[in-house]
């Protein structure tokens, strides 16, 4: 029986103001390894803040975020830097690549941040590339390629870690519908093919079909 690899309690999270914005409201879930989910709801529900929680970029006002038998939020942030590198990936709906890098400079960056020779660094790289089927791409800078090629790098440097849980938020905002499909199917190749497990934030309904299972919000809790 697959075991969870995530389990959510209670996660609180409440922006201060003069009218405090209190965003989510005690949410609970767990997540399989293995399984591609998509969070969605409408704009203002909570689901990117939500997701920013998981992936350790904000940290909760309360509640417990358990990734294998660790739980996340009693790290240090130190602590949490060093479990983000070592195992999360992230994909953004801006494609956040360095404009002076190419894809495969690009996609080795976090191997070289983590001390590793450079030689292994771009080799991994290369073979991610591959595997996004952008191998013949590897020397082109972000100017040089389209809005998919692009995202498809991004999506390689995500995937140099063998990332415990890859995150994805809004992925296919940028891009025409066509070549979402593209990275829709990419994202489900890679779901299939290696076990990983993803968690997408996206409000397009068209876009259910390519997961395991939806988790709704509305108003800060799950429906």
């Amino acid at each position: 029986m697959t075991e969870n690899i995530l389990v959510v309690k209670n996660l609180h999270k409440t922006y201060p103001g003069e009218i405090p914005l209190h965003v989510l409201k005690g949410v609970s879930f767990s997540i399989k390894e293995g399984e591609f989910v998509a969070i969605m709801g409408r704009s203002g529900s909570g689901k990117s803040t939500l997701l920013h929680q998981l992936s350790l970029l904000d940290n909760p006002d309360r509640g417990e975020i358990i990734v294998g038998n660790k739980e996340l939020t009693a790290l240090g942030e130190k602590e949490k830097t060093k479990y983000r590198l070592d195992s999360f990936g992230y994909v953004f709906q801006e494609y956040a690549l360095l404009p002076e890098f190419t894809a495969i400079e690009a996609v080795s960056l976090p191997l070289i941040l983590q001390h590793y020779p450079m030689k292994e660094s771009r080799e991994r790289a290369r073979k991610m590339l591959e595997l996004v089927q952008l191998g013949d791409r590897a020397d082109h800078f972000p100017s040089e390629m389209s809005g998919g090629e692009q995202q498809r790098v991004a999506i390689a440097r995500a995937l140099i870690n063998n990332p415990k849980i890859l995150f994805a938020d809004e992925p296919c905002a940028n891009l025409d519908s066509e070549t979402s499909r593209v990275i829709l199917d990419l994202f489900r190749k890679l779901n299939k093919e290696l076990n990983q497990t993803i968690i997408m934030v996206t409000h397009e309904p068209e876009e259910e079909e390519y997961v395991d299972r939806v988790i709704h919000m509305k108003d800060g809790i799950l429906q």
